[in-house]
């Protein structure tokens, strides 16, 4: 159930708290088909993967027009729940797998999600311009770094410079190091109370 999602975002309007209900049985259904998220998480689907993406939203609040490139969005994690949490910001979810851009690409049209568009391709492929790039345990985050730095627009509108803003988990102190005096670390379990978030982080790195 979203009951938490709705506890920790309050104010969240009545279609985007339908468009968050939908969500669990969509993927319920795609994933039988093509497995996009493991089938033995889905019983914690709103808590590991619908907050998760949207503990991006206790630190921006993008404002409209902001473009988002989800880099290696596989399942649409985290573009698809910050695409209902901020309609009026455009998504540009990317994966190289077509199967997961398909699936996807569909549950976006169920949702009538007018912002989000999907895209086969590899990160070092695409050419397009946008405010943040977002990703969620892609790879490396200096990895990550380098494949998406060129995809960032340098004039910034938000609160928080245009850059990077990435989702990983466990010790990365070491992962993290080469760039210590560039980024910004958030503690995810700082805003959320589940175990499940306990070395969760987000990782922000400005142009």
């Amino acid at each position: 159930m979203p009951d938490a999602i709705f506890r920790y975002f309050p104010s969240l309007s009545c279609l985007q708290k339908e468009r968050i209900s939908l969500l669990q049985p969509l993927y319920l259904k795609w994933n039988c088909m093509i497995n996009v998220i493991s089938r033995k998480d889905m019983d914690n689907f709103f808590i590991h993967h619908v907050l998760h993406s949207l503990s991006i939203a206790k630190i921006i609040s993008f404002k409209s027009g902001t473009r988002i490139l989800d880099v290696g969005s596989g399942g649409g994690l985290p573009g698809m729940p910050l695409a209902i949490m901020f309609p009026e910001s455009k998504f540009t979810l990317l994966d190289s797998v077509g199967k997961k851009t398909r699936v996807i690409s569909a549950i976006a049209d169920e949702l009538d999600l007018e912002n989000v568009i999907t895209v086969r391709k590899r990160a070092e492929d695409e050419d397009g311009k946008y405010d943040f790039i977002t990703g969620r345990a892609v790879t490396q985050f200096n990895q990550f770094v380098k494949l998406t730095t060129k995809n960032i627009l340098r004039n910034s509108n938000n609160t928080l410079k245009n850059g990077i803003i990435y989702l990983k988990g466990g010790e990365m102190k070491e992962e993290l190091a080469p760039l210590m005096d560039k980024i910004t670390v958030w503690n995810i379990k700082e805003f959320f109370n589940e175990q499940f978030f306990e070395t969760k982080k987000i990782i922000y790195l400005p142009l």
